[in-house]
């Protein structure tokens, strides 16, 4: 069956932008006269980056390929899940592409698979779309009684886009766990509308290119920013900015882990010191394991005898990797927490 051309309407209310077998470079490049399905998650602080990224992503200063093993294996094991949820189900799907909304061109999605015949209505061969997944086995959990919240905005702002009542959802965990669920819009209601709010917001300060405020994992924030500017040179005043409230904030809290760290490794001694010769202790008149101090082991490698003897496997095997930390200045580092 030939893809539909672009422009035309494949969905309720949506029109093909990119077909399925469109370029990746091309695919980007159109990601970014919208928001996506993925981009929601992140919107919402359910995904893995923070909404600072969409936004520096859509602007064009954030290079988001989104390329890497997860995603590779991902794209690699699509077609497999897919064509086992239409078996399972003994229904039809097919692939899509990009598609935008009608009569709201930035509200945009790609769908995996458009499903030309409904299982749970064959009578009206009532259509609607497939969402192929693939995780990992420490995430299964989140699976366990309906989807996870990153996939529940995808699959609700497919919903909104599209125009489908619903959107079925199939799953493969750790490599041979496949599960399947449906999304639907009936019950979502408020949820969707909520959504689309929190998007259009975003999708506004693009179209003005002001800077949302800042928001997320803090972690995912540092990465942000340290790949915004790789390079860093010269010297910055901060005089006019939180930036001193911030450090003195970041060093009380360094106080404070230490402080807990200090209290840790003095119980562990003391836990250790109360073994004597034993390797495991219980409590009370039972003989229920309580904790133990076992050995452990690791290989390591002596770099400086490896660099002596094998210089080639030295050159071959030794990378050298750049971080950066936040180093303090000596004279506003605190001793102790303020009172």
């Amino acid at each position: 069956m030939a893809e539909p051309m672009p422009g035309r309407r494949v969905t309720p209310t949506a029109r093909l932008i990119l077909p399925a077998t469109a370029d990746r470079d091309i695919w980007l490049e159109a990601r970014r006269d919208g928001i996506g399905s993925s981009d929601v998650a992140d919107i919402l602080d359910v995904g893995y980056k923070t909404p600072l990224h969409v936004y520096y992503d859509k602007i064009g200063t954030l290079d988001e390929d989104d390329a890497g093993e997860a995603a590779l294996w991902g794209t690699l094991h699509e077609e497999t899940i897919a064509r086992e949820w239409a078996r399972r189900n003994r229904s039809v799907v097919r692939r899509v592409g990009l598609v935008a909304r009608v009569d709201a061109d930035w509200m945009r999605c790609t769908l995996d698979r458009r499903v030309t015949e409904c299982p749970l209505n064959r009578d009206t061969r009532e259509a609607c779309a497939l969402e192929v997944k693939t995780r990992n086995a420490f995430v299964a959990k989140k699976w366990k009684r309906a989807v996870p919240d990153d996939v529940l905005a995808q699959t609700l702002w497919q919903i909104t886009v599209t125009g489908y009542d619903h959107i079925h959802v199939a799953v493969l965990i750790g490599g041979n766990d496949y599960r399947q669920t449906v999304v639907r819009r009936e019950g979502n209601e408020q949820l969707i509308a909520d959504i689309t709010t929190v998007a259009a917001q975003m999708w506004d300060h693009v179209q003005r290119m002001e800077t949302p405020a800042s928001s997320g994992d803090p972690e995912r924030l540092v990465e942000l920013w340290d790949d915004l500017y790789p390079e860093r040179v010269g010297a910055i005043n901060l005089g006019d900015t939180d930036a001193y409230e911030q450090l003195l904030a970041y060093e009380e809290a360094r106080l404070r882990a230490k402080a807990h760290e200090d209290e840790q490794k003095a119980a562990k001694a003391r836990m250790v010191e109360l073994l004597a010769g034993a390797e495991m202790a219980y409590f009370g008149d039972g003989n229920e394991y309580a904790y133990a101090f076992k050995p452990t082991s690791r290989d390591s490698v002596d770099m400086n005898r490896l660099a002596e003897q094998y210089p080639d496997a030295y050159a071959a095997c030794v990378r050298t990797t750049v971080s950066r930390r936040l180093d303090i200045a000596r004279d506003l580092r605190l001793t102790e927490v303020p009172a």
